[in-house]
């Protein structure tokens, strides 16, 4: 009986893997559609979700932004000698400090080469996400946009009481006193509390400098409203967060006059996005644009279509996952 459902789990896999191929191969993308023009193009990079350091995978569930990736496209956008201007199109609560500074860089790069950029703020736009706009030439966000939140947070639990419960019990082995600092078996030492903090000043400290630089703004200035508050885009704006209120195509409008391609400048989009807004995007106009492989890498089929699709049927035959 186990045998006849593995031999179906296979058939079916089989079917649609032989599907992808054939979609792939017989139905051709249109040619052309992300070409640029010979005057010259804005690029659009999204940084949505989570931000992190290093490669975040992107598979059918997952959302973040992997800041080596983008970096990655920045750096691609500042070689490209038609790439006029980037706009960044940010809709993310943040992440990683050192994933905003990863991207950030790059952006201070691409303006080093004299390419504009300009950030775009979708629903959400904070904390980390604010770090990467602050180093843009201009802000663009909408009235409601939720965003600022300029500070850095590290949180601890402690579980004892809950473990105690459930009768676990942890023993600790270590090569110095603070190795284990912010472990939730114990309790947070006074020495330690000093660290914790010393390392949230230090990192907020580099915060608000980066804002203070890019926003061309005063320190003094800067803390006043860096203390972890949110603001909506039009608060932002009133503070001096944000240059103007608008949406993307107000954002590319602005990235076009500013690079010499007029208010309707032709647009390219580098980006890498997760299973379901390839799924749903309009732009896509057959199944060979969504299954094929494209070559910025915003897509891998293997990973999010053969391999979740044969684990469901029989997870017995993938026990590994090829990253």
């Amino acid at each position: 009986m186990k045998g006849k459902k593995k031999i179906i789990s296979v058939l079916i896999l089989a079917v649609i893997i032989i599907f992808l191929i054939v979609a792939s191969v017989i139905i051709l993308p249109r040619q052309g559609s992300q070409q640029l023009s010979r005057g010259g193009a804005v690029a659009v990079v999204n940084i949505e979700g989570v931000i992190v350091s290093g490669q975040a995978g992107f598979g059918l569930f997952s959302a973040s932004s992997s800041a080596e990736h983008v970096a990655g496209l920045l750096r691609k956008a500042g070689r490209d000698e038609n790439i006029k201007a980037v706009v960044l199109r940010l809709n993310s609560p943040g992440g990683s400090a050192a994933g905003a500074q990863e991207i950030a860089r790059e952006v201070d790069l691409l303006r080093q080469k004299k390419k504009k950029v300009v950030a775009s703020m979708g629903d959400v736009a904070a904390s980390g996400a604010y770090w990467i706009a602050a180093r843009a030439d201009k802000i663009v966000v909408n009235p409601g946009t939720m965003t600022g939140s300029i500070g850095v947070i590290i949180q601890t639990q402690d579980l004892r009481g809950l473990y105690s419960k459930l009768g676990v019990s942890s023993q600790t082995f270590k090569s110095g006193p603070h190795k284990d600092m912010g472990s939730a078996t114990r309790e947070i030492t006074p020495e330690e509390k000093v660290i914790f903090q010393d390392l949230v000043d230090n990192v907020y400290q580099q915060f608000i400098q980066a804002v203070a630089e890019g926003r061309k703004m005063k320190l003094d200035q800067v803390r006043k409203i860096a203390d972890g508050r949110i603001f909506t885009g039009q608060q932002a704006r009133e503070n001096g967060l944000v240059d103007e209120l608008g949406g993307l195509n107000d954002a590319l409008s602005l990235a076009g006059r500013m690079s010499g391609l007029g208010s309707e400048p032709p647009v390219l989009e580098l980006t890498r996005r997760g299973f379901w807004q390839d799924l749903f995007d309009p732009k896509i106009n057959n199944l060979a644009s969504f299954f094929w492989f494209k070559e910025n890498g915003s897509f891998n089929t293997y990973q999010q279509i053969i391999f979740p699709a044969g684990w469901l049927v029989c997870p017995s035959c993938w026990p590994v996952i090829i990253k």
